[in-house]
Order: structure tokens, then sequence, then C-alpha cells
């Protein structure tokens, strides 16, 4: 663990011989803490995941911040993802808990870095985490390629424009500025720089969530169409479900019937498609499907 040993041993060895919980009784702390806000539930449920959290906080030792406040971010994260899981959705706390524990090592590490102006986007994130071991990376391929352009290459590991590794780049090597400064040298006692920032970006558990519900939306869209006759499917795959839908005469000119009955067979598939999808997940029906 390196670094991460500079935290209380006794905790770390407490944590480290914390049992593990199956999937039944990590699902029955969560519903416990959750529908009766049962205190000893929720210990129990943190304390088998702390060694989670100092595994993270591992992998953040490098930053020259001390591993006891990585610790303790980390189970920041650890106790907000404990308040918002949901036991239903079937997935391990782990798997969810990962999500809070890194994003709240990370934004303690860039609220606390010298660069904290890189950003709190996921493309700035990963960019303030990984590029300039990337860049170290490239340079070293470079040295045996001169042509290599290393921002371009960079840029499109990262995905972004080319305008943003300069950017970044520029910001690891700026000069710092107090967000509790003034915005203009004008403006002494008025409106500070950290007062015209706003983070955008999704929230941890907005991200899992769309991670989760996705493939669960597929399953149920694939088999409520399964209620469909193969024109009904067909026109509504070429109306619906396209990037650029047919237009009802193109649709009506290639099945050989009016666009008024390509209307017709399409809301009929809808709703259709709508009472199946209803039948099979009931909370669906507050929605407008």
């Amino acid at each position: 663990m390196g670094q991460i040993a500079g935290v209380a041993r006794e905790f770390v060895r407490e944590a480290m011989n914390a049992p593990y919980l199956s999937r039944e009784e990590e699902h029955e702390l969560a519903l416990l803490w959750r529908e009766k806000g049962d205190q000893a539930a929720l210990d129990r449920l943190t304390r088998a995941h702390m060694r989670l959290v100092i595994s993270i906080a591992a992998r953040f030792r490098n930053y020259g911040l001390p591993a006891n406040d990585l610790v303790q971010e980390g189970h920041v994260g650890l106790m907000e993802a404990a308040a918002r899981f949901e036991p239903e959705r079937e997935v391990r706390f782990s798997t969810y808990a990962t999500w809070w524990i890194r994003a709240s090592i990370q934004d303690f590490v860039l609220r606390n870095w010298s660069i904290v102006r890189g950003g709190t986007s996921s493309a700035q994130k990963a960019l303030f985490f990984n590029l300039r071991r990337l860049k170290m990376r490239l340079e070293r391929r470079a040295d045996a390629d001169p042509n290599m352009d290393v921002e371009a290459e960079l840029a499109g590991v990262f995905g972004v424009k080319r305008a943003d590794i300069s950017a970044m780049q520029a910001r690891l090597s700026g000069p710092d500025y107090s967000l509790d400064a003034p915005v203009t040298d004008e403006d002494s006692g008025g409106t500070t720089r950290g007062e015209v920032f706003a983070d955008l970006s999704p929230l941890p558990d907005e991200i899992v969530s769309e991670h989760i519900d996705s493939d669960r939306r597929h399953e149920w869209l694939a088999g409520a169409l399964t209620v469909l006759s193969e024109r009904e499917l067909r026109i509504l795959r070429e109306r619906r479900l396209q990037d650029e839908g047919e237009t009802l005469e193109a649709l009506g000119v290639k099945l050989g019937i009016s666009k008024e009955r390509v209307r017709q067979i399409e809301n009929r598939a809808l709703e259709k498609l709508k009472k199946a999808l209803i039948e099979r997940n009931p909370r669906l029906a507050v929605f407008r499907v």
C-alpha cells in the first residue's frame, strides 16, 4: 500500500480484516438502512467496504496529499453511495460505490492541487489525471520517430481537440490564482473568480444509473417489439428507430399503400408497443411512453 501505510495501522488492519458480505447480506443491509434508518446496518455495510476505499485512495498517493485525507475523502464518497444506493437495481454495492469513492477523491485532489483550474468535466478530469503519464510515454516513442506529433496523438487518445491538450498543458505549467480573488483588479471586494464557475457535468449517480438502466431499457423494448406484426415492426423501425426516419409518403410507396394507411398502422403499432411495455413494467404507466 506504500504511502497509505501512513494511515493509522490499526484502522487499516481493521478495514482489511472486516468480513466480506454476500450479495444477499449486502442487499438486506442496504434495505434496512434505506427503509428503517438502521445505523447498525449502515455501519456494517460501510465497514465491509473500507478496504475498497483504501485501495482506491492508494492510486492517488503520488499527488503529494496526506494519505489520511485521501482515505477520509474516499469515506465521504462511500457514505454518499450508501445514502443513494437503490438495492432493487440488483447491482453490487461495491460496483456502485466505486464511482462515488473515486469521484470524491478526485474532487479532493482537484481542490487541493496547484492546478485546480483544470476543470471538472469528464474530459478535463481525464486530462488532469492522465496527461503527463501518457505524454511521457509518447515522448519516449517520439525519440525513435521524429515525425511523430505527440500532441496530435494525445488528442486522439483522449478523444478531444488538439486545442484542449494545449490548454491543459498550459494550465499544468501556469501560475496559480486564488478563486477567492476578484475577477479583475478593479473589482476589489466584488465578484470573485470562484463565483463565475459552474459544473454542468452529470453527477456520478446519474452516470451509474444511466449505465445500469440502458441495458434494461433495451431488454424491455426488445421484448415489447415482439407483439408487433412484421409490417408494423418495419414501419416503426423505418419511421422511429433510425437516425433519419422515413417519410409517410416514401414508406407508403415502398409498401404499396397510401401514406394515410401508413399513419394508421404506425399509430396502432405505437399503442400496442405502449401496452406491452406497461404490462411488463407497470411503473412505466406514470410516464408517457
